[in-house]
Parts: C-alpha cells; structure tokens; sequence
C-alpha cells in the first residue's frame, strides 16, 4: 500500500473557497528512518512537528464555509510543505531547540526522494483543486504555540497573515476580527509573506484572493476548541469577502 502524501475532504462542494492544511498531521512516514526522525514522542508531539489543533479546525471549517478542503500527511520535520522546494528550511535540523538526527546529515538524494514522494504531490493536487472554481479563493489554516523555548508569551488569540502585494482581505480581516474582541495580530506571529510558501505558489502568483489564519493552538486542542473557532470564524471569513467586494 503507497503511502499517502494528503488527503482531501469534499472535493465536491461548490464554495470559491478552497481551506488548506498544510502541517495538519506529524506522521513520518516509514521510508524516513524506518518512520522515526531520531527525536522523542515529547517533541513529535510538539508545534515542531505539526501545527496542533489545525487539522480538525480546517475540517470544521471547510464544512460550514462548503468548500474542499486539503490536508498534508507528513509532518513538517520530514520536509515543510509550506517552503519552497529551494527555502534552506525546507529539511529543518534544528528546530525551537530541538535536533533532528534525521534530518542533520540528509544529502541532495534524500532531499530529493522527499519532494517527489510528499512535497510534490501535495503541491500537484493544490493546484488541482485551486484550479477547480473559476474564482478561486484559497483560505489557509494553521495554528501557532503560546510559546517558543526562552521567548516572551505570545498574546494573540489569533493572527492574521497577508501579503503587502495583496491586501484585498488580509486589513479588513483583522479589522473583523478585532471587532469580534478577539486579540488579533497582523501579521504576527510571523511576516505574512515568505517566497515559495504556499500561498505565494497558489494564490499571490495566480492572482487569487487569499488569507492565511494562525489560531493559538490551546484554544483549538481539542474537539470543542475546534468547533468553535470554526464557528466563530466561518461568518468572519464570509462577511470579509463580501465586505471586500470580491
């Protein structure tokens, strides 16, 4: 049986929206190491290797907007979907303190055996799907740790990510957002763009309207969580578009 490099959920539903996941799981898969990284099941369980909380947030999500929704199966340590195939973090060997044995001496061959078999295939079937509605508008969800190892609290509830060379919903999200009394970052915790990253592939490059979603994820670790900020955030994200005109 081939492993799966994603999978997708109502490819169907007719909504311009498409919600991706991109760290939605910490699998390794078990041509990696016999499916072990050289790290312990306190750091796979950590924000290292995935993004906790978002898998079941984007499901939720893409129900109540009815749109597809795409979700990676491999975890960000074996490579970062979410970075250009010639990003120097794409194999991370060290990550918020933590060492990854596989990863420290991975060559050109290995580097490449994962693209073709994970990072590629997810990429093909994005843009597959991002291809599927004539006005394709490509949420993206993850979520982000309270706290890095020796840094301050992070304070967002959640944060919103754009890109100054589309600023067509990214503002007004966060104006909406905060309206909501929800503590908002704009562009924070990190810079909403970075060259190759998913939404520079399939939606600055394309011309897609767009926005990238970080909920802190205590707030989303577990089912109830989940639900809902997909309720809370499902509205937003409609009245946004509308709001923007698009």
């Amino acid at each position: 049986m081939t492993e799966r490099a994603f999978w997708i959920e109502g490819e169907g539903r007719p909504s311009r929206w498409l919600v991706t996941c991109d760290h939605a799981t910490n699998r390794v898969p078990a041509w990696v190491g016999g499916g072990n990284l050289g790290i312990g099941a306190a750091d796979m369980a950590r924000h290292i290797a995935y993004d906790l909380g978002a898998s079941g947030l984007a499901s939720r999500l893409a129900a109540l907007l009815d749109a597809p929704a795409i979700f990676s199966d491999f975890s960000r340590l074996v490579i970062d979907p979410n970075r250009g195939e010639d990003d120097p973090t794409l194999l991370m060997r060290l990550y918020d303190g933590t060492v990854i044995p596989a990863n420290k001496h991975a060559d050109p061959a290995e580097r490449n055996r994962r693209l073709e078999r994970l990072h590629r295939p997810y990429h093909e079937a994005l843009s597959r799907l991002a291809a599927g509605h004539p006005d394709r508008c490509i949420c993206a969800i993850h979520s982000f740790t309270p706290q890095l190892r020796g840094r301050p609290m992070r304070p967002w509830q959640v944060g919103i990510l754009y890109s100054w060379q589309d600023v067509r919903l990214g503002p007004p999200m966060v104006q909406a957002c905060r309206a909501a009394g929800w503590v908002t970052g704009e562009n924070q915790p990190y810079d909403g763009h970075l060259e190759g990253d998913s939404i520079d592939r399939h939606a600055l490059q394309k011309g897609r309207p767009n926005i990238l979603i970080e909920v802190r994820n205590d707030l989303i670790a577990d089912t109830a969580g989940q639900a809902d900020w997909a309720a809370r955030l499902a509205p937003v994200i409609t009245a946004t578009l509308a709001v923007a005109g698009l």
